[in-house]
């Protein structure tokens, strides 16, 4: 069938003027006709009966108590000629909002009492395995020689005390046991000799045993083997072959791995909830299933101007040495309801941001309904979920923990200090009339 041409021609306006007239009908319906609402105004003004709003949604005028079509909260009575706020129900306070029982339970407004008892932070911290630097030894040469043969050839090797580590040609050494030798000789009338020839080789970490065997062989040798000093793994290789080393000098760099150091980041932001003894549990992800724990031993009084953080110690033992440097570590320190100055903690969803200002919303413990006021707060550092507040809350007041939104948002439409109007104040007419 072929339509004509002047039906095509206004088919779009007539589009739009049907769904125009849908839409003026389905708000009158749900809204109320503006006759309906000027009337509502009038008896406003003129006192003949109370009118009934919604405290969220004040555009809504009714002529009996009931429910909300919006959102199903109880209706309140309007603001009558006297100017008394109706949310208010009657009071003259206009720095709190009013929220019935079934509105609370609508928006899921939930409140908690601060105080010293209850809360729990939980601060998750990241670091690495690290050397206990006091048990970190370089093995030095105590002899001026050059390296003849190193028994111990790579880093990560295992050594023991006294263990033989490398042989080393001194000049200087034969010229000693030279001493030694002629002093053993007259040891009998110049005894005082002989000890100090032996005692300038043990400066030279020469065992009794090699002296010893010097002086039975009756001939010198520039070879001597240097010894471990100490116990533990081989972390760095100093010398090499053939080398010239002074007395003194480093050959290997030889760690004590029986008890290393854990090392966390703590942002700055987060150093004022962390104090020498807190203990700390953690894990780590080379070693499933396992956890440890251990308090802290220092904190370090310097912050990182690059990465912003200081480095909290933890010293673990480490008999089966498990832990290895390097290694990646998570970890947790469970604080309480206090900061590191006895600042009261809330959880996070409990504060609002708005730029410089954080704001608490306090059920007024002493009204008869559900008050809340507007507080604003000063904030400490961040705790988990949980959040610091150094200044603005005291013990014993109960905030808003969830739903601080919708009490915020009733603030606003009631005229309350809110955080985007601190000062309060009516709403706007022009606002109202645009909900229309």
């Amino acid at each position: 069938m072929r339509i004509p041409s002047i039906i095509l021609r206004f088919r779009t306006p007539l589009i739009v003027i049907v769904t125009l007239a849908v839409g003026l009908l389905l708000g009158r319906a749900f809204y109320g006709s503006p006759r309906s609402n000027s009337t509502m105004e009038g008896m406003e003004h003129q006192g003949h009966g109370e009118v009934w709003t919604c405290s969220m949604h004040p555009q809504i005028r009714m002529p009996e108590p009931g429910q909300c079509p919006i959102c199903g909260m109880d209706l309140i009575p309007a603001a009558t000629a006297g100017g008394k706020g109706a949310d208010m129900e009657g009071m003259d306070d206009m720095t709190a909002v009013h929220l019935s029982e079934h509105a609370m339970k609508l928006a899921n407004v939930q409140t908690m009492i601060v105080g010293d008892g209850g809360s729990e932070g939980l601060l998750r911290l990241t670091g690495k395995v690290q050397a206990d630097e006091r048990r970190v030894f370089a093995q030095a040469t105590h002899v001026a020689g050059r390296v003849e043969e190193l028994l111990v050839n790579f880093t990560g090797e295992k050594v023991t005390k006294g263990q033989a580590l490398a042989k080393l040609y001194a000049p200087e050494l034969v010229t000693a046991q030279e001493e030694l030798l002629q002093a053993h000789r007259v040891r009998e009338m110049q005894p005082a000799l002989y000890k100090a020839a032996r005692e300038k080789l043990r400066n030279w970490k020469l065992s009794d045993a090699q002296i010893d065997a010097v002086v039975s062989s009756g001939a010198t040798s520039g070879l001597v083997t240097i010894q471990a000093d100490v116990s533990g793994v081989v972390v760095e290789k100093r010398a090499e072959l053939g080398d010239y080393l002074q007395r003194g000098e480093a050959l290997y760099q030889v760690a004590d791995l029986s008890q290393v150091w854990v090392l966390f980041d703590v942002y700055e932001s987060d150093l004022s909830a962390v104090r020498k003894g807190d203990v700390v549990s953690f894990a780590i992800r080379s070693l499933p299933g396992g956890t440890f724990e251990g308090a802290i031993s220092f904190v370090d009084p310097i912050v990182d101007p690059k990465a912003r953080v200081a480095r909290a110690r933890v010293e673990v033992r480490n008999d089966k040495e498990h832990l290895k440097p390097g290694m990646f570590v998570t970890g947790e320190i469970r604080t309480t309801s206090k900061g590191a100055d006895g600042h009261l903690v809330v959880p996070r969803s409990a504060v609002l941001w708005t730029g410089p200002r954080s704001v608490v919303y306090v059920k007024d413990s002493t009204a008869e309904h559900g008050l809340f006021r507007m507080r604003e707060v000063t904030l400490g550092p961040v705790m988990g979920d949980d959040q610091v507040i150094a200044s603005g809350l005291r013990a014993g007041d109960e905030v808003v923990v969830n739903g601080t939104f919708m009490v915020d948002a009733a603030a606003q439409l009631a005229g309350a200090p809110s955080m985007m109007s601190p000062e309060g104040g009516p709403m706007p007419k022009s606002h109202e009339h645009n909900s229309h």
